[in-house]
């Protein structure tokens, strides 16, 4: 016996995300032309962080439209998971972006150059504003979406690293601090990382079917046995499909040997783990037989 609670995805649209990507190829294309000519690190490190941007959107899109297909005779629960496995590319792909620029910053800290602060201040200002655009075209998605989250993370860290830049040009044009520059790619660098990191061990605690953070399995089990009928609920099975289909399994041990019996029981179980617990997918095997005289009812 099973029950679904469905619920509308407040998802983004794909032209939010095709308007973003185009932002951020742009702005990637001016940075770099402007970090090779001003001599800035940070300039060229925010590039990068555009230019990741922009795949991670697209790696984002396909998702969406995969996560979207119906399920089939082989997936029978659609491709739902596609955004969870984007989520962790996309992750995976900033780790290495940060690790990259970490050691070029390091470099520039033992070896430091030159840097024009003005063309730097100039450029990341237009850097600032396109990835501004971008994080408030992605802010709604990025709230339920774990993959949606992953491309807005991008986007969220780039305004901060071009803040960062903006910051750092001020302090080169004014005080003359070159180092100033290589110290806020580590910086930025830094943040990025464990961000990041926050979002491959969500992802793969979903793809490793552990139970969401959200729901004290303890606590769903003393509800159930308070169900009058009910004496016990064991095999319990709970996971996450993606970021918000959460699927219940159980075997309820019932007093009453009728299984028509076991008909309202089951909407009133449902019930419970849809309005206590957010669990939208419940699918329920009644036993009778197995309960001892004289346990709770």
């Amino acid at each position: 016996m099973s029950g679904h609670h469905h619920h509308h995805d407040e998802s983004i649209s794909g032209t939010r995300l095709l308007v973003t990507m185009l932002l951020n190829f742009g702005i990637t294309a001016i940075e770099i032309i402007g970090g090779l000519l001003s001599g800035s690190l940070s300039l060229i490190s925010d590039a990068l962080h555009n230019f990741s941007d922009g795949i991670a959107i697209i790696i984002s899109y396909i998702a969406l439209r995969l996560s979207q297909k119906p399920r089939n005779s082989q997936y029978t629960f659609g491709l739902k998971r596609a955004q969870i496995l984007a989520a962790v590319l996309n992750s995976a792909v900033l780790l290495a972006v940060c690790v990259y620029l970490l050691r070029e910053a390091f470099d520039k800290l033992l070896h430091p150059h030159q840097v024009d602060g003005e063309l730097m201040l100039i450029v990341a200002s237009f850097g600032l504003v396109a990835n501004l655009i971008g994080t408030w075209l992605l802010h709604r998605g990025a709230k339920n979406n774990l993959n949606i989250r992953s491309a807005y993370l991008h986007l969220l860290s780039d305004a901060v690293s071009s803040v960062a830049v903006i910051i750092g040009a001020i302090a080169i044009k004014l005080f003359g601090l070159t180092w100033i520059d290589p110290l806020l790619s580590i910086l930025i660098a830094l943040y990025v990382g464990w961000e990041s990191w926050k979002i491959i061990q969500t992802a793969i605690d979903v793809l490793m079917l552990k139970v969401p953070g959200s729901i004290n399995l303890e606590e769903l089990e003393s509800k159930l046995a308070e169900v009058p009928g009910v004496c016990d609920a064991h095999h319990i099975h709970l996971w996450k499909v993606d970021d918000r289909d959460i699927h219940f399994e159980a075997h309820i041990a019932v007093y009453d040997a009728l299984l028509s019996a076991t008909a309202p029981l089951a909407s009133q179980i449902e019930q419970i783990l849809h309005d206590d617990f957010g669990i939208n997918h419940v699918t329920l095997q009644f036993e009778a037989g197995s309960c001892l005289t004289g346990n709770h009812g």
